[in-house]
């Protein structure tokens, strides 16, 4: 609570305290001179009582004869009247003595009042602070509508276009912002203006929120930050008046970047994804459409987006005049990833000649936020390691334990399972190695790690790459069904180790039919909506634009992807077939060592490559 709300709350009780002592003396100032009520029995035997008014506790009247003082009005207390008797018959002076009530009654009736005012006083605080409305006296539910974006300065900004790598096409469009926001009639000189909104788009983590504040940075101007479920609440109309409040501070401090963090929790389509609460979300829309509107952005007042979902943005938003620029801020590239590790490795003590192009080999759809755990998790193996600085083989272990999960030494398998895992595993490095177009395989292990991995074979991409052909995704096919073929050659059953396995290839496959249009019998139609292009495919039931159609379609569906996995299953077959000593080789020398490398599973093929000549 603040220190002048407590002042205040002191001068309301000094007033009620002060009230009531002024109305116990101005009662006792009217109050009749008190008789005694000895005297009282006198005058009563004298027939100086001329009327008198009985109370439950004392006696008021008049007199016949004004006493000798002058009074012609008494006030006495009763007392009992067999002692009243008893006294007056030894002549003894008495009065009765009604005991004060003041304070108590005071406490009785200001204590319980103070009480339940501090009652709802806490109540009120703990409400609004778990609300986020405040937590003084004059917060709560009245800045129920007032703005929660944090304000920051370009002091507390501190990051510029310097700390934002892997994103140069990005930064390059947000540059006019820049120079906008420093000279607003210079570059409107031409009359062109600046768009008034700019929509960063893009997967979780490639720094969208970073870019933004090193927009504001690079400017020097106040940067509004506020996340788009804070305009979110249970009551109508509290995230319009949000609205209205922020963009009404951004205006006092103009030029200003107003930046809304995940703007699909509050520009999303309205009536589409319709489960409740659509009053309130689509008033605050409403009046962030009509702010867009609103303002001239030849005030120096930007705004800024960012979202991973753009598709289910409201299409009234993302029209010309409101957000008139999208910009893609994507999963860097090898050159990218490259920059970005530059810029994390500033803290990090390095090995010599460690080459950083290796480390962005190694880490194909990383995103910045990625590489950043990377070299941290780097820097952490090797000092429990107890090294002096950070090598690659640290920076292997990280990736390592990024994809694949934690190892897990203590886990005990039978000698069974183990040698299952290692024909399982050998057979997806065999077939890697044979067919082209895939991946170079880095290691094989029979090491478990993270929640369900026995095994685990890591390939290191050669290069980036944004598209497949058909060859290239049944070679990928192969190679995942590798395993189940090793085991049903050597060890004659299958287990279940190939779970993960059989589901990433018929995902293949079905994309393929489904998707792809790479399968003769269906034609080149498209079965399937494509997913979303950062987040993935929406959860069953979720997806509400659905392709349709007929069941023998269906059916027909269900048989191609079938006869490609089949396809592919035997293929890995008639492969580790010709290698089949390769395989046991490879599979005893993966029991007795428990993890090899590239190097290792190179010098194993040699011999078999000589003596077998081209391979299938």
């Amino acid at each position: 609570m603040e220190k002048r709300t407590q002042w205040n709350l002191w001068y309301i009780a000094l007033a009620i305290v002060g009230v009531l002592v002024l109305q116990s003396f101005v009662q006792q100032w009217q109050q009749v001179q008190p008789l005694p009520y000895s005297e009282f029995l006198q005058e009563l035997e004298k027939k100086n009582i001329k009327e008198i008014a009985v109370y439950a506790d004392h006696l008021e009247g008049t007199l016949n004869q004004p006493l000798p003082d002058g009074r012609t009005r008494f006030a006495t207390t009763r007392v009992e009247l067999d002692l009243a008797r008893d006294l007056a018959q030894y002549g003894v002076r008495f009065t009765g003595v009604v005991q004060s009530t003041f304070l108590r009654d005071i406490f009785s009736w200001v204590a319980p009042t103070l009480v339940f005012f501090a009652i709802w006083m806490f109540a009120i605080r703990k409400i609004a602070q778990r609300g986020g409305l405040g937590g003084g006296l004059g917060d709560g539910l009245l800045s129920i509508g007032k703005s929660k974006a944090k304000v920051y300065v370009e002091s507390d900004t501190r990051v510029t276009f310097e700390d934002v790598a892997g994103v140069d096409e990005a930064k390059v469009e947000l540059e006019e912002i820049v120079d906008f926001l420093k000279d607003p009639t210079a570059h409107s000189r031409l009359g062109a203006r600046i768009p008034k909104g700019i929509l960063l788009v893009g997967p979780p983590g490639t720094g969208k929120t970073l870019l933004a504040r090193a927009v504001a940075g690079q400017a020097g101007v106040p940067f509004f930050s506020i996340n788009g479920s804070e305009f979110v609440e249970m009551f109508v109309g509290v995230g319009a008046a949000r609205v209205r409040d922020l963009f009404e501070q951004a205006r006092q401090r103009a030029p200003a970047i107003i930046f809304i963090d995940e703007i699909d929790a509050l520009g999303r389509a309205r009536g589409a994804y319709g489960l409740g609460g659509h009053d309130e979300k689509e008033q605050t829309l409403n009046q962030l459409l009509a702010e867009l509107d609103g303002f001239d952005p030849r005030a120096g007042l930007v705004l800024l987006a960012a979202t991973n979902r753009p598709e289910i943005l409201d299409p009234a938003l993302l029209r010309a005049g409101r957000f008139d620029r999208q910009v893609l801020v994507d999963r860097p590239d090898k050159h990218g990833r490259v920059q970005i590790l530059q810029v994390h490795i500033k803290r990090i003590k390095l090995a010599a000649g460690l080459d950083l192009a290796q480390i962005a080999a190694l880490t194909p759809g990383f995103t910045g936020a990625d590489l950043a755990n990377l070299v941290n998790e780097a820097a952490l193996v090797a000092t429990r390691r107890n090294a002096d600085e950070v090598s690659l083989a640290d920076f292997t272990t990280a990736i390592e334990r990024i994809v694949a999960g934690l190892e897990k030494r203590n886990r005990i398998l039978n000698p069974e399972e183990r040698r299952i895992i290692a024909v399982h595993e050998m057979g997806h490095a065999l077939v890697a190695m044979a067919l082209p177009g895939l991946d170079t395989v880095h290691k094989v292990s029979i090491i478990p790690r993270g929640i369900g991995a026995l095994g685990y074979t890591i390939q290191r991409p050669t290069e980036d790459r944004y598209l497949m052909t058909r060859q290239e995704l049944e070679n990928k096919m192969a190679m995942l069904l590798a395993g189940r073929a090793a085991e049903m050659l050597l060890i004659g059953h299958a287990s279940t180790g190939a779970s993960d396995d059989l589901a990433k290839a018929t995902d293949i496959a079905r994309s393929m039919v489904m998707r792809f249009g790479m399968d003769a019998t269906l034609g080149q139609v498209a079965y399937e909506n494509p997913p979303s292009p950062f987040l993935g495919p929406m959860p069953d039931g979720m997806d509400l634009g659905r392709a349709q159609y007929a069941p023998e379609t269906a059916r027909e569906i269900d048989c191609a992807v079938r006869a490609l996995t089949e396809a592919a299953f035997h293929r890995a077959t008639d492969l580790l077939t010709q290698r089949r000593s390769t395989l046991e080789e490879g599979s005893r020398l993966l029991l007795a060592r428990e993890t090899l490398t590239e190097d290792e599973i190179v010098a194993l093929l040699q011999p078999a490559a000589g003596a077998a000549g081209v391979d299938a």
